[in-house]
């Protein structure tokens, strides 16, 4: 039975039309091997998955011997298939985090061979030049067809935290117009074919596509937000500034399984040894609160009054959300991406989406750590 063909959607204010699901790359390198890797993106390209997001941090969690490999198994895969120009490509470039936090790592592994370990990245000109070059390498490509500012090099809050913090902003940080014009030469070169923005908040949405008309380069088409049946956050004045009336920018949802604790296997405590919450007890811990999995649990009858697994719902209906351009997916096993993958063909009922609002209300975000 051939495969049923993929929905797709048009991100942002642009022409580029990527499938609903795209197939996040983060465990490769540290979860998967390579020929893994390969194997996911085969079975991906066969059936109308043809949207990759990657990062020059990935894969998580970052280690100095396996930083920035993710990137390396893609280009390794596309020139072998000879496939570039079939495939969509994400990735990000990264910045600092602050005190007690090092990712210079990445910096090093802008250089081949990887220089010696030195500054933080940033979010400047010349950071944001040597991490696309870089890319550009590992990716064996001479263009990125979405290019993605991480995290904000500026204080937000993120990864969980709801709560602003004034005493953590930080000086000496690059410009938000200094970010938008190194995005701007970078399309302009060719090297990028559009840009996105990543883990950002109303302020920031406002201030960089603010910055991007008086500079006279094109919006953001997408932002990269944590999103899941248990953290709803963008719905609210982030989903009002990234609509279609306003500055027109897509949500890629990554999390929507909530770090697998949408899923059976931790209810059920069948979650083998080399699961990631198995792996890394530490990784992600707002992921796997109390809260989180009580949350969980109430979601589950309605899965299965749905026919469904519980992550099936939870990505089915994260894809039915309007301000959706793709779902992201992540899977460690061939049996978790082909799952994931059927939840696309899935039409929610009105009573399975009126019962997931009663759950919602009740058990609200409770992925926020504070």
């Amino acid at each position: 039975m051939p495969p049923v063909k993929m929905p797709t959607r048009k991100l942002g204010s642009s022409s580029l039309e990527v499938p609903l699901l795209c197939l996040g790359t983060m465990t490769w390198g540290e979860q998967n091997t390579e020929a893994e890797a390969f194997e996911q993106m085969d079975y991906c390209l066969e059936h109308g998955l043809n949207f990759f997001d990657c990062a020059e941090l990935y894969p998580v969690p970052v280690s100095n011997e396996k930083a920035s490999c993710t990137e390396k198994y893609i280009g390794n895969w596309m020139a072998a298939r000879g496939c570039r120009e079939r495939v969509i490509i994400a990735t990000k470039v990264a910045s600092e985090l602050g005190p007690g936090i090092s990712r210079a790592v990445i910096v090093a592994n802008r250089s081949e061979p990887p220089a010696p370990i030195g500054p933080e990245p940033r979010l400047d000109r010349a950071n944001i030049h040597a991490a696309v070059d870089a890319s550009l390498r590992r990716l064996q490509t001479t263009y990125i067809d979405l290019y993605q500012l991480h995290w904000p090099t500026r204080y937000a809050p993120l990864w969980g935290s709801r709560q602003y913090r004034p005493e953590l902003e930080r000086d000496n940080i690059p410009s938000v117009d200094e970010q938008v014009s190194a995005v701007g030469e970078l399309i302009t070169a060719g090297k990028i074919r559009n840009w996105g923005l990543s883990n950002e908040t109303t302020y920031g949405v406002c201030q960089f596509c603010e910055a991007a008309r008086r500079l006279g380069v094109p919006l953001p088409i997408t932002i990269q937000n944590d999103f899941s049946l248990t953290a709803r956050h963008f719905e609210s004045e982030l989903a009002e500034a990234c609509a279609p009336s306003h500055y027109n920018i897509s949500l890629l949802c990554y999390g929507a399984l909530g770090g697998g604790a949408l899923s059976d296997k931790y209810l059920d405590n069948t979650a083998p040894p080399t699961a990631r919450h198995r792996l890394f007890k530490d990784f992600q811990a707002r992921y796997h609160s109390a809260r989180v999995m009580e949350a969980s649990k109430e979601y589950r009858p309605i899965a299965r009054k749905e026919g469904l697994t519980l992550a099936q719902l939870a990505l089915a209906w994260a894809a039915s959300r309007w301000y959706m351009g793709s779902v992201i997916i992540g899977a460690t096993t061939m049996e978790q991406l082909k799952e994931n993958i059927t939840a696309f063909e899935v039409t929610l009922s009105k009573e399975a989406l009126a019962a997931i609002e009663a759950v919602h209300i009740v058990r609200r975000n409770p992925a926020a750590s504070d």
